[in-house]
């Protein structure tokens, strides 16, 4: 833990937890917390800043619904807690952009009917955009033909098995595919 992280870990004299205070800069915007520090990151973005689009699904790291970018890799936000993440740069389906001016991915879902119910569409986007940074990267997947290649072909396959994290359970799965290739190759059409 960093200094700006309070020491205290346990209970107060009183029986409840002291608090930590960290500082996160969530979506461009420095925001300093004083949480449990048994808070998950998931939780200080839902309950303490009221960010609702990063969804609350298993709370096991088994759904992807909570889904965020943290210096720019996709995490769930349910398995690591906010006081880990001092000084982090975190990124919510809220910081990709706005309504009038969306983010390509979130364009992309759009475009291409990428959601149905809309629970997991937070996360599907944002794993997305870790996705093609990941690809852009070079890093390989599991379903990755090449792995000497320092370019990935963005293949269906390879696609499926890197989203493979985020669950949809309306099975909008194709135009998921559908959408992250569209965004990859420039824009929906």
């Amino acid at each position: 833990m960093s200094d700006a992280v309070s020491e205290a870990v346990g209970s107060g004299r009183d029986g409840t937890a002291r608090l930590s205070t960290v500082m996160l800069h969530v979506n461009g915007r420095a925001r300093r917390l004083a949480v449990d520090p048994r808070t998950t990151l998931l939780d200080a973005l839902r309950e303490h800043l009221r960010l609702s689009g990063t969804k609350k699904g298993c709370d096991h790291g088994q759904c992807g619904a909570c889904t965020v970018l943290v210096n720019g890799r996709r995490i769930n936000s349910c398995l690591t807690l906010a006081v880990m993440h001092e000084g982090d740069e975190v990124v919510t389906i809220e910081g990709l952009g706005t309504p009038d001016g969306l983010h390509p991915l979130q364009a992309a879902f759009v475009e291409c009917d990428g959601f149905q119910c809309g629970y997991c569409t937070p996360g599907q986007v944002c794993s997305a955009v870790g996705v093609l940074a990941e690809v852009a990267a070079g890093w390989p997947s599991h379903a990755t033909a090449d792995v000497a290649s320092p370019r990935i072909t963005l293949t269906e396959e390879e696609i499926r098995e890197r989203m493979s994290g985020n669950l949809c359970r309306c099975a909008a799965y194709p135009n998921i595919v559908a959408a992250i290739r569209a965004a990859a190759d420039g824009g929906p059409r």
